[in-house]
C-alpha cells in the first residue's frame, strides 16, 4: 500500500470532513470570485474580466447601500432583543423548575420548525387584523419572533455544560446573588451568547420570506437582490455578501483567541 492510501485509511475521518468544508464553501468561494469580476453584459454571471473597482465602489447603486443599511439596522434591533428575550427565557428553562416547564420547552422550539411560508402568513394576518401599518417594526418584531429559538437553544447549550460548583464556590466566599452572576455566570455563559447573538443577527439580515410578507415598502438586502435579479444583479451584491462573511469570521477567530489560555506564568 503506497503512502496516500496509508494516510487515507488511517485518517479518512479527517479527509471525509474536509471534503464536507469543502463543499460548504464552494459557494462562497464562488459569491468572493465573483466580487473581482467584470461581468460581460448586465444579465451575465459569467467570470469575464478581473477588477477591484466592485471594492472600490461597493456603492455605485445608492438603492444597494440602502438595503445593506436598513438591513444592518433590523439586524442590530432585531438581535438586541431577540437576545435578551431568548437569554432570559434560556435561564429560567435550565436553572428553575416550574410548572408546565416542558410544554413551554415545546413552544420555544415550535418557531424552528414552522414553514417560513406558514410564519410569514400568519403575521401578516395578525398586523392587518390589529391594522398595524407594515414596515420597519413590524419586519423588527417578525424577526425578533423567530430569533428567540435559536438563541434559546445556543445558550441553553452553554449553562448546560456549565459547572455548577464554581457558582456554589462564589457564594461560600460571601458574594452575594447579583455579585456571583455577574463575576462567574456571565462570564462563563457570555461565549453562548455572543454565538447566539452572531446567529440571530446572521439569521434576520439573509431573512427573505417572512420579510416580504411583512416588510410593506420596506426594502432588505435580500430583497432588493430578489427583485434585481430581474434586470441584472450588480457585482457589488457578491462585494457586500463576501464582506459580511469575512466579518463573521474574523469575530469568531477574535473570539477564539481572546479564550485561548495564555501561555507563561509562573514556573
Amino acid at each position: 500500500m503506497n503512502r496516500p492510501a496509508r494516510w487515507l485509511a488511517a485518517h479518512w475521518v479527517t479527509a471525509v470532513g474536509l471534503m464536507v468544508l469543502g463543499y460548504l464553501l464552494l459557494p462562497i468561494g464562488v459569491v468572493a470570485a465573483l466580487s473581482f469580476n467584470r461581468p460581460s453584459s448586465r444579465l451575465s454571471y459569467d467570470f469575464h474580466e478581473f477588477t477591484v473597482d466592485n471594492w472600490a465602489n461597493p456603492c455605485a447603486s445608492a438603492e444597494l447601500c440602502a438595503a445593506v443599511w436598513r438591513s444592518a439596522q433590523i439586524g442590530l434591533v432585531a438581535t438586541l432583543g431577540a437576545t435578551v428575550l431568548g437569554t432570559l427565557m434560556a435561564f429560567a428553562l435550565s436553572r428553575y423548575r416550574f410548572r408546565a416547564r416542558s410544554a413551554v420547552g415545546l413552544l420555544v422550539l415550535l418557531p424552528m420548525a414552522t414553514p417560513e411560508v406558514v410564519l410569514g402568513s400568519s403575521l401578516l394576518t395578525l398586523f392587518v387584523a390589529g391594522r398595524v401599518p407594515l414596515g420597519f417594526w413590524t419586519v423588527v418584531v417578525a424577526h425578533v419572533m423567530f430569533c428567540v429559538s435559536f438563541v434559546v437553544v445556543t445558550v441553553r447549550a452553554r449553562l448546560s455544560g456549565m459547572d455548577s460548583r464554581l457558582e456554589e464556590a462564589a457564594m461560600d466566599l460571601y458574594a452575594g446573588p447579583w455579585q456571583t452572576f455577574r463575576r462567574v455566570t456571565l462570564p462563563l455563559a457570555a461565549p453562548g451568547i455572543a454565538a447566539a447573538a452572531l446567529l440571530a443577527f446572521s439569521l434576520s439580515f439573509d431573512d427573505f420570506i417572512i420579510t416580504n410578507f411583512n416588510s410593506g415598502s420596506t426594502v432588505t438586502f435580500p430583497m432588493y437582490v430578489w427583485g434585481a435579479a430581474q434586470r441584472g444583479i450588480p457585482p457589488q451584491v457578491n462585494v457586500v455578501g463576501t464582506a459580511m462573511f469575512a466579518i463573521a469570521v474574523l469575530f469568531v477567530l477574535g473570539t477564539a483567541v481572546r479564550r485561548r489560555p495564555r501561555s507563561g506564568g509562573a514556573r
